[in-house]
């Protein structure tokens, strides 16, 4: 085999092995966006994939090392949707942190009420924490309101909205603007630079 053809078969096996594991990280995704942690099997990745799951094994090496490849993928999707909106663009900001929700929030609902049972969750959950205190700062640059800018705006207020009120996206959309606008209106003291007390 000459050196051209030996260099193409590389090429091409190599994208072969990327493309497996593409499929089976999204098929574990689909089935994590859908389904409990624990409910989720190697068998049904698997499927999903249309492999064995002794390929999914070779892949990843086991589901808790799925599951955090899944969680690197969906964050960097989840900071590419929130950054559709502009800065100081309040209603773009709020619709877009709904849109997300739409897409990640009954997953994110689940993974938060496992958060203290497996600690193979934990570090998703603060990686969570942590790309929403930043767009709130980027979206909203209002510091001395980032508290309750983060509550306005969180996972759980969609829930409460969307899921346990039964609100329409579009009401969701609207009561966490007021929400927000509500948070934004409210006069806030000089920047306290005492110890916060628990």
């Amino acid at each position: 085999m000459n050196a051209r053809r030996r260099t193409y078969s590389m090429r091409s096996r190599r994208a072969s092995v990327e493309s497996t594991r593409a499929r089976i990280r999204d098929a574990a995704e689909a089935l994590f966006y859908e389904r409990w942690y624990d409910d989720v099997t190697i068998a049904d990745i698997a499927d999903g994939a249309g492999v064995s799951g002794q390929t999914v094994l070779n892949h990843f090496g086991g589901k808790e090392q799925l599951f955090l490849a899944v969680i690197e993928k969906a964050a960097g999707e989840i900071r590419s949707r929130r950054a559709q909106s502009q800065p100081g663009d309040i209603g773009a900001a709020v619709e877009t942190i709904v849109d997300d929700y739409e897409i990640t929030g009954d997953a994110v609902i689940r993974l938060l009420a496992l958060e203290e049972r497996l600690p193979v969750v934990r570090p998703a959950m603060a990686t969570g924490r942590v790309l929403h205190r930043e767009w709130v700062d980027a979206m909203f640059a209002t510091p001395e309101a980032t508290p309750e800018l983060m509550v306005a705006t969180d996972v759980y207020t969609w829930k409460l909205l969307r899921r346990d009120q039964g609100l329409t996206r579009y009401e969701t959309v609207a009561s966490m603007r007021r929400l927000v606008d509500g948070v934004l209106a409210v006069p806030r003291p000089a920047h306290d630079t005492r110890r916060r007390t628990a």
